[in-house]
Parts: structure tokens; C-alpha cells; sequence
């Protein structure tokens, strides 16, 4: 009796055989002027293991960085296999709610414990969480880059060639809140110049980024019907459930949202009332593999897909295909990269040793290695220091009001 109590932790817990020994963030920047620097988080362990996290918040950087330095007691000298004991505790103890500051930083925390647990285990994270359901991989899509009748034919070439079979777009400009017939049309007519330049076979998701109002939305939506887009995605903003749910409602195109939602909670009003078709929760933001594993399941009980999104570093995409392997209500998964991969890829192929990111015949591919599979060292990059946080975009209107873009 005596013997266990003296093994036990103060909270009770056995002794770990596995402590967590340190904790740090790393800001990375590509380019000195970057809106979203990096943000990966680095666990180490009394046991040589090291887990990698992703906490990039775009335009806030600098406080995720200090958000993540708050939470180290929380998790050094802890047992780093207790993943939803600590995602509990950051998230619970922090009394105020989450917020996308708090979120991210935890999501970087909790991808890092679950690339621990799995390297432990010696398991892929997907195959901790059930997977694959697909053993091809996981189905992605690439932005679509192309304006002109040419861009869009060269699009649509490298697409069979590389067995991409999806992609994303926009609409362009700003918008009021009730809007002129001309610039509705323009953004009607762009809809459907994209459709004819990249044919029938691709799927087209369309992003509005909450740029419209429930009335704008409402009639491109319905205009654009005849295309089969895959999704269009935030028609208004995602805090406004009830708008949403009105634009839904007046359209059979899918209505997608969810990037800006932090956690469970945050989906939970969506999903019980069944106001989208499709969630795109962000791994980096939402909470991590456990608040995203969560999302989806809660989902698939009200008949809801899921879509990750995905727009900051590697550490947070290749965690999301892990979960995304698992679920089986997804549908496909963002990058925010071209057809052909760029400098930015080309420095991620640099620090994995491998083209992370990158789809094989339409898939990205899934790693047979523990964890998240990938081993990344400080040194790789220290050639990309922080330059510091800088806004994203601020957009206004020709009035001077503010606009979102």
C-alpha cells in the first residue's frame, strides 16, 4: 500500500514509464514578410522520443507562441500518452472558453502527444484511430490557379496527367451586403467560365470566405445550381448560424463552413441542427487530432461530411490526412498549393525528406512510420527564423468600410 502510494503522482496517477521533459514553440518564417508564420510545437521526452505539433494562426503568430508557453505546465513532467486527459485539462482549466489564440495552441499540443503515443506504439496515428478506410490514401484537392481559357486548358491537362480530380476556386472582388446585379453576374459569370474551362469530369468547390451576405449568397447560389459544384464554402459568415441555415435552405448546392470553429463545441449548433452539408474544421485551430476526430464523429451521426481545412504548414496537413484515413464520412482534403508544387513545397520536401503534401494519382499518400510519420530536426529550421507576426489582409470597401475578403 505504502510502496504504490510512494509510485503514484500526486494527482494520483501511476508513475509514467514515459515523461514529457520539455516543450517549446518554434516560430518559422518562409519570408520575412509572411502573414502566417509557422508555428510548430517540439515535445520531448525522458525517453528520447520526440513528438512535432502545429500551431500557425494566421496574423497572430506571436500569440500563439506565448499561448503555448503558458500551457507548459500543463505538460512537462507529465505522461504525454494521457492525450485527452491533457486536452481536457488545457481546455477545462483555462476556465474562458477557447477561442482561436487558445485553440491553436492546444491543436499544436495535442498533434505533438498524439505523434508521441503513436511512435511509442509503433503505429501510423490513422491506424491508432481505426484506419485506413481507403488504403489508396486520401483524396485531396489543389487551388485552382487559372483565370484565362489557356490557364485553366493547361489546368485541366496536368489534372489527368497527375489524377487530380478536384479543385478549388473563389468568387472575385468585395461585396455589399445588398449588392448590384453587375457585380453579382460578374461573380455568377466567373462560376461559370471556370466549369467550362475545366469540364465536367473535375470537381469545383467555390470558396465565398464569408465575403457575402444570407440576400448575395442566396442568389449566386441559386444561380450557379446548374454547375454541380462540389461545395460552396462560408457564404456568410460561420458565426451567424441562422443566416446560413436561411442560405442553405434555398439552394441544392452544398453549403460547406468550419475553418474558424474552435473545437466540438464550436460545431455543435451546426450539426444539431443540420444547417450545413459539410464541415472543414482546421486541425491547427479546432483542437488537434482530438478535437477533429471528435468533429467527425459527432458529424457522421447527423449525416454531415467532413472536408479539413488546411492552409498553414506540413505538420498540420500530414496530421490531417491521418484523421482523415479514419473518417468515414469524408469527403476530400484541402492544400493551399497549385498543381505544381512551389518554393514553399520545395522547403517541405527540404525538412521531411519527402514531398510532403503532395497527391499521388489524387491521393495523398499514407506513411507506414509511427506517429505522423515524418522526423523533423531544429536545425532544419533555424534557416527560416521568425521574422514576427504581421496582420493578414485588411480589405475596405470604396466607402472606407471594412470588408471581408
Amino acid at each position: 500500500m505504502l510502496a504504490a502510494a510512494q509510485s503514484a503522482g500526486s494527482s494520483g496517477w501511476p508513475a509514467p514509464r514515459i515523461k514529457v521533459t520539455n516543450m517549446k514553440a518554434i516560430g518559422v518564417s518562409l519570408t520575412p514578410d509572411s502573414d502566417r508564420p509557422y508555428v510548430f510545437v517540439r515535445i520531448e521526452t525522458d525517453q528520447g522520443v520526440v513528438g512535432w505539433g502545429e500551431a500557425t494562426l494566421e496574423g497572430k503568430a506571436g500569440a500563439v507562441l506565448a499561448a503555448v508557453g503558458d500551457f507548459r505546465e500543463f505538460i512537462v513532467g507529465q505522461d504525454p500518452m494521457k492525450v485527452e486527459h491533457h486536452w481536457q485539462s488545457m481546455y477545462v482549466h483555462t476556465f474562458y472558453r477557447a477561442g482561436p489564440v487558445i485553440g491553436s495552441a492546444i491543436s499544436g499540443i495535442d498533434q505533438a502527444l498524439w505523434d508521441i503515443r503513436g511512435k511509442v506504439l509503433g503505429l501510423p496515428v490513422y491506424k491508432l484511430l481505426g484506419g485506413p478506410v481507403n488504403p489508396k490514401g486520401v483524396r485531396g484537392y489543389y487551388h485552382a490557379r487559372a483565370g484565362t481559357k489557356e490557364e485553366m486548358a493547361r489546368l485541366r491537362a496536368s489534372a489527368k496527367q497527375l489524377g487530380v480530380t478536384c479543385f478549388k476556386s473563389g468568387i472575385p472582388g468585395e461585396y455589399e451586403w445588398i449588392e448590384t446585379n453587375r457585380k453579382i453576374k460578374r461573380a455568377v459569370d466567373s462560376l461559370y467560365r471556370l466549369r467550362e474551362g475545366l469540364g465536367e469530369d473535375l470537381d469545383i468547390a467555390i470558396d465565398f470566405h464569408a465575403k457575402t451576405s444570407p440576400s448575395v449568397a442566396t442568389i449566386i447560389c441559386k444561380e450557379v445550381e446548374p454547375l454541380n459544384l462540389l461545395f460552396i464554402e462560408e457564404p456568410c459568415p460561420p458565426e451567424n448560424v441562422k443566416a446560413m441555415a436561411r442560405i442553405s435552405r434555398r439552394t441544392t448546392t452544398p453549403i460547406a463552413t468550419g475553418e474558424r470553429l474552435i473545437a466540438s463545441f464550436g460545431c455543435r449548433e451546426l450539426i444539431e441542427k443540420s444547417v450545413v452539408d459539410i464541415l472543414q474544421p482546421d486541425i491547427n485551430h479546432v483542437g488537434g487530432i482530438s478535437a477533429l476526430w471528435k468533429v467527425g464523429a459527432m458529424a457522421e451521426a447527423s449525416g454531415i461530411s467532413m472536408a479539413p481545412h488546411a492552409c498553414e504548414g506540413p505538420i498540420g496537413g500530414l496530421a490531417t490526412v491521418h484523421v482523415d484515413a479514419a473518417m468515414p464520412n469524408f469527403v476530400v482534403q484541402e492544400i493551399c498549393s497549385g498543381v505544381q508544387p512551389d518554393t514553399k513545397e520545395k522547403i517541405w520536401e527540404e525538412w521531411m525528406g519527402f514531398p510532403a503534401m503532395r497527391m499521388v494519382d489524387g491521393y495523398f499518400p499514407l506513411p507506414e512510420e509511427p506517429g505522423l510519420g515524418f522526423e523533423l530536426t531544429e536545425q532544419a529550421l533555424a534557416k527560416y527564423p521568425f521574422g514576427g507576426t504581421l496582420p493578414m489582409a485588411r480589405v475596405f470597401h470604396a466607402d472606407g468600410s471594412v470588408a471581408e475578403w
